[in-house]
């Protein structure tokens, strides 16, 4: 039962066989069975050969019935359908159920039920009516979860009936299906922030973009090619029309930081810190993504994603699309490291050319401050959101220590922030260009690039 596919999954049954389908008889059948007996003892002891046949009519129909249903064990097929299979914390999934009777009996009562895990709500249980030989049952249900994550749907199991109600199996089919629960997103306002070059050239924030763009080396006429670009050299070379190079855009970078270490954040659940800073690095993802930009996600370990393509960056538009549904996957199932720095990452950052830095920190002490403040010198622009385990904590207003560690960041070049709990990042991001932007003297027709 693959996610997203109608194909039918065949049943498996559960029990051992012949003596499991036995177990199956119901109150019914068992009392046929003990009815029967007793008739066919009465029979044999009075010597009425009529009341044999009766007790051997009772005895034999649930065993009928038994070998009946057992035979057509693999003629029901299920299938699910997640519509969607990724979705955002808090909002809502439809699962899709078929069931069909591939056989040419029709079925019985049916009781579908699909396991589910506890956070995504109480276990669906469906009652199906008779199907007809060849048909089909569809049911759906909804899932929901306030916590990013992985969750398995399955198996499916089925309890089919005999049209007497004699026997009852239960079936359980071996596919499971996967709903991805990817942390809550907000939609950024578009601000401006110094760090990059705009337009096309060599700014050393920017990469080649990989789709559409020219080769290095002259290429064939291609319908459509500007004749002036013709390169005559290697026409003659060549024996055909070649183009060259004239000017190749560039491609803005933005990496996105999100510091997971265990001992920068306290507490847990949807409205903790931690929580917080992967909602807000999944909402830079997709900002940056949506405004053209090859992004990256990196974390404290050092690891990075999507980690192929254009340096590590998220490349050409289809790339890209890719790319972030890696890094939503990747921000779903994120947890708490056991590393103690950030060195790892700066030591990833060292390269330089990560053009703009968006950084979401938890505690930070003295000698990661200083090595936050170092990060700079690798980026055109950096924004940080700090949480201060403390303030999340108590509720209250950031303490002095953490004042000086954003005092310590603002020196270095960043733009930083200090989050309490209800910030808004899109309230945060916005402040952000409007610092960047009065620390420059940039208007809004400014030219010298940045985020937005």
């Amino acid at each position: 039962m693959p996610a997203g596919g109608p194909a039918a999954a065949e049943g498996e049954d559960t029990g051992g066989g012949v003596r499991a389908a036995l177990g199956g008889l119901t109150t019914r059948g068992r009392s046929f069975v003990a009815a029967g007996v007793a008739a066919a003892v009465c029979a044999y002891v009075l010597g009425q050969s009529d009341l044999l046949r009766v007790g051997l009519l009772l005895a034999v129909l649930p065993l009928v019935c038994v070998a009946v249903l057992y035979r057509t064990r693999y003629r029901v097929a299920g299938s699910r359908r997640l519509s969607p299979s990724r979705v955002p914390a808090g909002s809502e999934a439809r699962v899709h159920l078929r069931m069909d009777n591939v056989s040419r009996l029709p079925t019985g009562l049916l009781m579908l039920q699909d396991h589910v895990p506890y956070v995504l709500g109480p276990r669906p249980r469906f009652v199906l009516d008779r199907v007809e030989a060849g048909g089909r049952r569809e049911v759906s249900y909804r899932v929901r979860s306030d916590l990013r994550g992985r969750y398995p749907l399955g198996p499916l199991q089925l309890r089919l009936n005999d049209p007497f109600g004699m026997c009852e199996l239960t079936r359980s089919f071996s596919a499971f299906d996967t709903l991805t629960v990817i942390p809550r997103t907000e939609s950024l306002p578009p601000v401006r922030l110094t760090g990059e070059a705009s337009g096309h050239g060599d700014g050393r924030q920017r990469s080649l973009a990989l789709a559409g763009d020219d080769d290095i080396i002259p290429r064939s006429y291609r319908h459509g090619d500007d004749l002036r670009r013709v390169h005559w050299r290697s026409t003659a070379r060549y024996g055909e029309l070649m183009v060259r190079r004239e000017e190749q855009p560039q491609r803005a970078r933005c990496t996105v930081l999100l510091d997971t270490r265990s001992i920068a954040y306290e507490g847990v659940g949807p409205d903790s810190a931690f929580e917080w800073a992967v909602s807000g690095a999944a909402s830079s993802l997709v900002h940056m993504l949506e405004r053209g930009y090859a992004v990256r996600l990196l974390t404290d370990t050092g690891s990075s994603m999507p980690g192929e393509g254009a340096d590590g960056f998220a490349g050409s538009t289809q790339e890209s699309a890719d790319s972030a549904g890696l890094m939503m996957d990747t921000l779903a199932v994120v947890d708490h490291s056991d590393g103690e720095g950030l060195s790892p990452a700066y030591d990833v950052l060292r390269g330089g050319g990560e053009g703009l830095l968006v950084a979401f920190f938890g505690d930070l002490d003295e000698e990661q401050a200083a090595l936050v403040a170092r990060m700079r010198q690798r980026s055109g622009a950096a924004v940080a959101f700090v949480l201060d385990s403390e303030t999340w904590v108590t509720g209250g207003a950031a303490a002095g220590e953490v004042e000086d560690r954003l005092r310590q960041l603002r020196e270095a070049g960043w733009t930083a922030f200090a989050v309490s709990p209800g910030s808004s990042l899109p309230a945060l991001w916005e402040q952000a260009g409007a610092q960047r932007g009065d620390s420059t003297g940039i208007g809004t027709n400014g030219n010298t690039g940045g985020w937005s």
